[in-house]
């Protein structure tokens, strides 16, 4: 079993660990099938997903910068019809404190911004107001030792700035400034990178880095993925965070059962 609890809401699974899945509101995602809006994330709640990450803007290299007003008009009618049938937790891929304060007010969960809320600099305080669970992202070049030397540095930064320590989630960032073989070595030694008891959260689904493993392209990097997945949380990962929900449970399930 796995168990998390933040401030206002504790969540568990049987499984060893959760299930992020991955909706798109955007046309220019890496991976086309993670495009979509409340159909996708009613199927991946159907799957079985644990939480649901939406975004408005891709973060992929050499991203387009997305007005929050965009980011908005696209996030909150789907974080509005996910609400009228389910209550599982809903992240927010986001950098702008104002999208997601307007995605919490209709029921959001979870602050995800890939700049460890540096980005906005309103966004540690709303966070610190609201109670919400942050992820905490690393991005450029680094070992694992750095990576945790920059987690540790964040950490201070949240707590010092009103985040209670329960609602951090780290995320090393793979694929973020990091080339395919400094993303492998990270996957590598995810446990090198756990600080204390803070959940960890990895984001490996059909990256390139799996692609260099594999020498798939995009669409074909699924057991490549499951892979790279199951040694992660082997190591200690909590949360993956995926565009293959249905195949990631039942890896989970085969781990529950065999470990």
């Amino acid at each position: 079993m796995c168990c998390i609890e933040f401030t206002k809401k504790q969540i568990k699974t049987e499984r060893p660990a959760f299930v992020m899945g991955i909706v798109n509101a955007t046309k220019d995602s890496f991976y086309d099938k993670s495009r979509g809006g409340i159909e996708l994330a009613v199927k991946m709640i159907e799957q079985g997903a644990d939480i649901i990450d939406l975004g408005a803007e891709s973060t992929r290299p050499g991203f387009t910068d997305v007005p929050f007003e965009e980011e908005i008009k696209q996030l909150v009618p789907i974080v509005k019809e996910i609400r009228k049938i389910s209550s599982i937790p809903i992240s927010i891929d986001t950098r702008k404190s104002k999208v997601f304060e307007a995605c919490y007010n209709e029921g959001a969960d979870i602050f995800n911004d890939v700049t460890a809320l540096a980005y906005d600099e309103a966004s540690c305080s709303l966070a610190s107001k609201l109670e919400v669970p942050v992820v905490l992202m690393h991005q450029g070049s680094a070992n694992a030792g750095q990576v945790a030397a920059f987690f540790k540095e964040r950490i201070s930064f949240a707590l010092k700035n009103g985040i209670h320590k329960k609602n951090i989630i780290l995320d090393p960032g793979i694929g973020f400034g990091k080339n395919e073989d400094e993303c492998i070595e990270l996957i590598k030694n995810t446990d090198k990178m756990l600080v204390e008891d803070y959940p960890f959260l990895m984001a490996l689904s059909r990256k390139r880095c799996i692609g260099k493993m594999t020498g798939k392209d995009v669409d074909k990097r699924l057991y490549g993925t499951l892979c790279a997945n199951m040694i992660s949380v082997q190591k200690g990962a909590k949360i993956i965070r995926v565009h293959d929900v249905e195949e990631t449970i039942d890896m989970l399930n085969v781990m529950k059962f065999l470990s």
